[in-house]
Parts: C-alpha cells; sequence; structure tokens
C-alpha cells in the first residue's frame, strides 16, 4: 500500500487522535496545569514573588483604573462642583452656586449683583485654590453671573430704547 492509500484506511477518529497526540505531546505525561507551568517557566513569566504580584488597596486599583480610562478630569470636575461651599466658603457658597464647566470656564450664578461683584474681585483667590485641589478638571477660567434682569421690551406700553438704568447684571 502507498501512503495515501494508508491514510484512507486509517479511520477519521484515530487519524484526529493521532494528529492532536502530534501536536500535544502524550496526553498522560503533562496536565493542562503542567503545561502552562512548564511554559510560564521557561519564559520567566510568573514568580511568586516577582514585580506586580504584591496585595495592593483599593485606592490604587480605583485611580489606575480611572486613569487608564480617561475619568480623571471629568471626576475631578464632579468632585470640583460638589466642594463648592468648601472651596469658596460657607457664607459665599450660600449666595452662589458653581452652574457647570464649559471649555475650561466654571461658570457660577449668584444671588445678586453685589455677590457677583465681589466674587469677581475673588477670582484670583478662587482659580488659585481650584489649581492647587483640582489640577485634572482643566479650569482656565470662572464667570460669575448675576440675576437675569427681566425684559422690558414686550407688552403694550412698551416703548423704544434700553429700558431702565438699574443695577441689573
Amino acid at each position: 500500500m502507498t501512503e495515501p492509500e494508508a491514510e484512507e484506511a486509517v479511520p477519521e477518529h484515530i487519524a484526529v487522535y493521532l494528529r492532536m497526540r502530534q501536536v500535544f505531546g502524550e496526553p498522560g505525561k503533562l496536565t493542562g496545569d503542567a503545561r502552562k507551568r512548564a511554559k510560564n517557566k521557561k519564559e520567566g513569566k510568573s514568580v511568586p514573588f516577582g514585580v506586580g504580584r504584591d496585595p495592593r488597596g483599593i485606592e490604587d486599583v480605583l485611580d489606575s483604573l480611572t486613569s487608564r480610562l480617561g475619568w480623571n478630569s471629568s471626576l475631578a470636575r464632579a468632585d470640583l462642583l460638589a466642594s463648592w461651599s468648601e472651596l469658596a466658603g460657607a457664607e459665599t457658597a450660600e449666595h452662589s452656586t458653581p452652574v457647570g464647566i464649559e471649555g475650561g470656564v466654571l461658570t457660577v450664578h449668584c444671588d445678586s449683583t453685589a455677590w457677583a461683584t465681589q466674587l469677581r474681585l475673588m477670582r484670583g483667590q478662587i482659580t488659585t485654590q481650584i489649581a492647587q485641589r483640582f489640577p485634572d478638571a482643566g479650569i482656565e477660567s470662572v464667570k460669575f453671573d448675576g440675576p437675569n434682569a427681566p425684559s422690558w421690551k414686550r407688552g403694550p406700553r412698551s416703548v423704544q430704547g434700553r429700558g431702565p438704568r438699574d443695577t441689573y447684571g
């Protein structure tokens, strides 16, 4: 018999078994775990007291996860908005509320124009504290808005012009 005729004579399940035995070796010699250990021992991957095997705290694990996923800036921004009263002071925080952050600008809404003016004078101190405590937030400037002025441009008795010259805005 020639080789092609001999291969055809062997049943298919035996041919598969012989092929697997040739690829993976003798089935009784090494278990799956033993093969993995032998492979790792050759490559030097796993050492019981090697680098990276020490237990770490949950804080370290979460810090590495958030930095790897790119969440540091959004978490720092949320933390900044949540701790506004500590940042600006208790009395100031009663009269001002951070609204949001867009394009590196923190917008703060104030109860009155007087509080908005006072916070504008404190802008340097507030931005310095933000830069020190929340460097990942990416805040470049702070915008303080006063209350919205009502519009007198509508109605049956409206006149042309700029409206009353009051302390709005």
